[in-house]
């Protein structure tokens, strides 16, 4: 392991589920208001997967009062909070961004 390497090792989160495009899943974030933080949870359809190591990210697209709402969470953040997989689901593409326009 070269020094890189070790420096990501030490921020990597390990308590990360195994999920996959198109399963359900709900991610639990923090959101700063003002100088109080609470946690919010965005429940959703992971479209996309993308990165590796410290850099890894999931985007999460979910219909609220009729619009469409996309958001796109890196994954070992100390923002988010804990992720949990809802539902599992099945997709044949790495990307599922005909969801965008149904």
């Amino acid at each position: 392991m070269d020094l890189k390497e070790e420096y990501d090792a030490s921020y990597l989160k390990k308590d990360l589920p195994e999920f996959r495009v198109g399963d359900n899943m709900r991610v639990s974030f923090r959101v700063k208001e003002g100088e109080k933080t609470r946690l919010q949870q965005f429940e959703g359809t992971c479209t996309r997967k993308k990165g590796r190591g410290l850099a890894r990210s999931c985007t999460v697209l979910k219909e609220s009062y009729g619009d469409k709402v996309e958001k796109t969470f890196p994954l070992h953040s100390p923002v988010v909070e804990k992720i949990v997989r809802v539902a599992e689901g099945r997709a044949r593409r790495a990307r599922l961004y005909y969801l965008r326009k149904k």
